[in-house]
């Protein structure tokens, strides 16, 4: 059984920067990892994701403030965010795709005042 634990939260002003982690236990091999988002009555967005070779894509909505990126041998995802705003509060999820299944963290939240 795969365990995601999710890591970074937190209160940070407007502009103000966090870094979300997301450690999976177990040797297992890692093809694609996501961070998604869900505020309170909406759906959850895909905020960023990285796949095995390295490759990325973003949300519109966070290009060119967030970054994703993963160490291997951590089994072990990041998301830098930068210039953060208020409408970046939400709980941020991390989603771990491996040879067998997918795996949900546990959710970290992010407070961004104004």
């Amino acid at each position: 059984q795969v365990q995601l634990v999710e890591s970074g939260g937190g209160l940070v002003q407007a502009g103000g920067s966090l870094r979300l982690s997301c450690a999976a236990s177990g040797s297992i091999f890692i093809h694609r990892y996501r961070w998604y988002r869900q505020a309170p009555g909406k759906e959850r967005e895909l905020v960023a994701a990285i796949t095995n070779d390295g490759l990325t894509n973003y949300a519109d909505s966070v290009k060119g403030r967030f970054t994703i990126s993963r160490d291997n041998a951590k089994n072990t995802v990041y998301l830098q965010m930068n210039r953060l705003k208020p409408e970046d509060t939400t709980v941020y999820y991390c989603r771990v795709t491996t040879t067998a299944n997918d795996y949900w963290g546990q959710g970290t939240q992010v407070t961004v005042s104004s």
